[in-house]
């Protein structure tokens, strides 16, 4: 499937954006009145709304709060998403910090061979794979031991896993939509988050964030960035956050000309020039769909403006974010870019932990060399504008953008649409989704959008016509 695309200079000027607020974005011509379902009125081109904005994670600030939880022997924590990425680097600190840390329940979601290695050697008390089907496999493969883990299949598993009664922090490390319902989980039983599942905050920030103030429950980060941020906010009195810059690598088109984005292929955007990531992650970066997205994850983490959050190219991936405080002092949080130390980070939060530096390589400024950083090109990246304007619209919005571009990136790298495609079907998704925006969403509404984003940007089809059509 092709659609029928803009050029990359047309592409900064698609109808979904509303600039009113940003220097980020182009100036567009005429008006735009972005109609939200819960409104009260619509004064000029600004919105005002009835609804809220849910309170930040961390406004502003970081302080551990005296008479916090505590457990005997090491930290107890459940793993939700065992196998993928974020899973396997969690259980490598767990490995390497038996002290410290012991896992009580995993989930996964197919990968039972790596799940029954992960319950030979961790001995969690349950286990949970997603995919029913597969079940009677997982229990086959564990037949032989002593010590035999509960095992609950499907969604309901890994909600269990979740809400585990002995963990003390989940690490959420599902992709997409799928993590949000065993998040709202652990947060109703008053488990700590270490949050690498971004869903959770850009799709059900709105309902998530009332329901962590209501159990006092710790959003911990674990992506690079907003551990970087989170690191430079501790301590910081109440105020002092004046501006959050998130440095983005530029992914593995960062260095070339916009003419030629045209014949990118799969394997291209997959040649990431300074991560080693899954797939999904590695698009996003190339497109910087993964900094918009992020944009979005730092306002509702740390309550900033959409004004006051910056993205900065960075190509050494060496400064991971930064912050400006009030008096114009910036801080910066660096290291070599390995996603172990923001994972290790929201599992030994306060507590800062020893690494060896055999398996942790420390930073060394003079093999270093130099850092640069230049501004990001937004005819390269329509992206950013997109996020932006997702982020003012709130609500269900930002869910929207987000499956969107997860099923346009799914369908550029089955090759049914092309790289500059990605950007046209979220356009596209999010333009349609105007007349539905809530603002204010349940659970149940966070859920059906994101599917419906996902099924509407599936079903984009080609067209003769100067813009593409619905299926």
């Amino acid at each position: 499937m092709a659609l029928n695309l803009l050029s990359p200079a047309e592409i900064k000027a698609i109808s979904f954006l509303d600039s009113t607020k940003s220097t980020h974005l182009p100036k567009l011509p005429g008006g735009f009145a972005l109609r939200r379902r819960d409104c009260r009125t619509v004064i000029g081109r600004r919105i005002q709304c009835s609804a809220q904005a849910p309170p930040p994670a961390w406004p502003g600030s970081a302080f551990p709060e005296p008479g916090r939880r505590t457990w005997d022997g090491p930290k107890p924590i459940s793993v939700v998403g065992s196998t993928g990425s974020i899973g396997t680097q969690t259980l490598d600190i767990v490995a390497e910090n038996p002290e410290k840390f012991r896992v009580v329940a995993l989930a996964a979601g197919s990968n039972v061979t790596l799940l029954v290695d992960q319950v030979k050697r961790f001995k969690p008390k349950l286990v949970a794979v997603r995919n029913e089907s597969l079940v009677n496999e997982l229990k086959e493969a564990l037949s032989g031991l002593e010590d035999k883990p509960e095992i609950i299949p499907g969604e309901q598993g890994v909600i269990e896993v979740a809400r585990h009664p002995d963990a003390v922090t989940v690490v959420t490390g599902i992709v997409g939509c799928a993590g949000l319902k065993p998040t709202v989980a652990a947060i109703e039983a008053g488990k700590d988050i270490a949050l690498a599942n971004k869903e959770t905050l850009i799709a059900g920030g709105p309902f998530v964030l009332p329901l962590a103030h209501k159990h006092n429950v710790k959003i911990l980060p674990a992506d690079s960035e907003h551990s970087a941020i989170f690191q430079c906010i501790q301590g910081l009195p109440e105020g002092a956050l004046r501006r959050i810059i998130l440095t983005a690598s530029g992914g593995a088109f960062r260095d070339w000309p916009v003419e030629k984005l045209k014949e990118v292929k799969v394997a291209d955007a997959l040649k990431h020039p300074n991560w080693s990531m899954g797939k999904k992650i590695t698009v996003d970066s190339a497109t910087l769909f993964n900094k918009g997205l992020e944009v979005i994850e730092a306002h509702y983490l740390y309550g900033a403006d959409y004004d006051d959050i910056e993205i900065v190219i960075h190509p050494q991936s060496i400064i991971h974010s930064m912050i400006e405080t009030q008096d114009s002092s910036v801080l910066a949080q660096l290291g070599w870019p390995d996603m172990r130390l923001p994972i290790l980070y929201t599992m030994s939060w306060p507590e800062r932990i020893y690494c060896s530096e055999v398996t942790w390589p420390r930073l060394d400024l003079f093999k270093l060399g130099s850092l640069t950083f230049k501004a990001p090109d937004n005819v390269k990246y329509p992206s950013m504008d997109l996020a932006y304007s997702a982020g003012r619209a709130g609500g269900t919005m930002t869910g929207v953008l987000s499956a969107a571009n997860e099923k346009a990136v799914e369908m550029f790298i089955d090759e049914k649409i092309s790289y500059l495609d990605i950007f046209k079907v979220v356009e596209l998704t999010c333009a349609k989704h105007r007349a539905e925006l809530v603002t204010s969403p349940s659970l149940e509404e966070i859920v059906h959008y994101d599917l419906w984003a996902r099924d509407y940007a599936a079903n984009l089809q080609s067209s003769t016509s100067s813009t593409p059509a619905f299926a």
